[in-house]
């Protein structure tokens, strides 16, 4: 009887078991397949992308405004934040699709993105671009439109105290959608010099060599400032610009560590290498400033900085600490004398050094990103010192030369486009009174 109801017992749980691993089997072939996203890498992402937002408002509007006369410090603060609203807009209606959505035509993806995105009208709660790894495709857009919101903002500062606002929004418009998202498309979106083979981690010529480009083309156009040599232009507030200067250092880790789109080692590298090559940057400005002038300025201190932020941007993710290091150094000796004295040779005015920081020091740090890129950080980078590929520096020259070419043309005719249909400079009277007053009725008291 005992034995009888053992079996009978162990037939049961069998029976039971089998019943179980059935159901469990059923289950598991209906489960859904994974989700393909992450939680930390989407949150380092949504913390980058505001990171990076904080650059141009407030970092880059004080940065600049306090460096420009008092008589035009709104007017420079406007330009940041107009710059801000209408690329938001215009990111969002067509600047995103036509530089990161794939072109359904092979030959002209090289050179343009699709229009599958326009006005986001595909972007559902759950879209994901291939390019956005493992975070949502509306995180990814957004962190890019960061970057095209600081980008043509750049160039305001060598076009300080002399242009229309509303000549001014209609460059910031034409610019984003015929110079930088065709350029961003060829370097990150799927174009010809990404699949070159051009090393660009978070933009040195994207951004900086792009809008450096744009700026001095346009200060070309301007003119001089009036009084240029003979009226006092020195800053009107230097604690605006060290601040401001200030939120551009933080932000940064937003713009080169989060160009990895993860929160893992490659994000790592690239913050570790912007701190050194920063503070390397300004410590090489200060030394340079020093020994010629006998005193370190506080505007080179934080203009060095920059300088560094600069040039470390297209090599972070590629390089190791020594490469920072060395990077960082270079830029800040050799945009000092592009900043300060590569203007005074050739006569052009260049307000607020945007051309000689940012088109300099771009074009530098992207050279230099083929020279110190090491396999042993990336894949992707292999560049000449470390790994002995020499041709990396001339693939590192195409997208150089690329950009600066179809920047500085582009950037020519949708100036002088507009100047003919509305003009580009104020009045003489206005900018003598001031662009405060004149162009949005308030002036800054005290």
């Amino acid at each position: 009887m005992r034995q009888m109801n053992f079996k009978t017992t162990g037939l049961g749980v069998a029976a039971g078991l089998g019943a179980l691993m059935l159901s469990s089997g059923a289950a598991f072939a209906a489960a859904p397949p994974p989700d393909p996203l992450n939680s930390g890498d989407t949150a380092w992402m949504l913390t980058s992308s505001a990171l990076v937002l904080m650059m141009t408002i407030p970092g880059l509007a004080l940065f600049y405004g306090g460096m420009v006369r008092k008589k035009n410090v709104l007017a420079t603060l406007a330009q940041s934040f107009g710059a801000t609203c209408i690329i938001t807009v215009l990111w969002m209606v067509i600047g995103y699709s036509i530089a990161f959505t794939p072109n359904t035509n092979a030959s002209l993806n090289q050179v343009i993105g699709g229009v599958n995105q326009l006005l986001l009208g595909n972007m559902g709660l759950k879209s994901i671009n291939p390019l956005a790894g493992t975070i949502p495709e509306s995180v990814y857009m957004f962190f890019q439109m960061t970057f095209a919101i600081i980008t043509p903002a750049l160039i305001a500062g060598a076009l300080a105290d002399r242009m229309k606002f509303s000549a001014f929004m209609w460059f910031m418009s034409l610019w984003l959608i015929f110079v930088y998202c065709p350029i961003a498309h060829w370097v990150w979106g799927g174009g010809w010099l990404g699949t070159l083979g051009a090393l660009d981690y978070a933009g040195g010529t994207v951004v900086h060599l792009n809008a450096g480009t744009a700026a001095l083309v346009t200060c070309l156009l301007l003119g001089k400032r009036k009084g240029l040599g003979s009226d006092n232009m020195a800053p009107h507030n230097l604690v605006l610009s060290v601040i401001g200067a200030s939120l551009l250092w933080v932000g940064w880790f937003g713009f080169n560590a989060g160009s990895a789109v993860t929160s893992g080692y490659n994000a790592g590298m690239a913050a570790a290498a912007t701190q050194i090559a920063t503070a390397a940057a300004s410590l090489g400005w200060m030394a340079v400033e020093w020994i010629i002038g006998r005193k370190p300025s506080v505007l080179g201190m934080i203009s060095g900085a920059v300088a560094g932020l600069v040039a470390i941007t297209p090599a972070s993710g590629f390089v190791d600490a020594q490469g920072a290091l060395i990077i960082g150094f270079a830029a800040g000796v050799v945009c000092y004398f592009s900043a300060v004295h590569m203007k005074k040779f050739f006569g052009y005015d260049d307000a607020l050094d945007a051309w000689g920081v940012h088109g300099v020091g771009g074009a530098l740090g992207a050279m230099l990103t083929g020279v110190f890129a090491k396999n042993a950080i990336n894949s992707a980078g292999k560049g000449w010192l470390f790994d002995g590929n020499a041709h990396q520096m001339v693939i590192q020259f195409y997208d150089v030369a690329a950009t600066f070419v179809y920047c500085a043309i582009g950037t020519f005719i949708i100036l002088k486009v507009i100047d003919i249909v509305i003009g580009l400079r104020v009045s003489p009277e206005v900018e003598i009174e001031g662009l405060d007053i004149n162009l949005h009725g308030e002036i800054v008291h005290g």
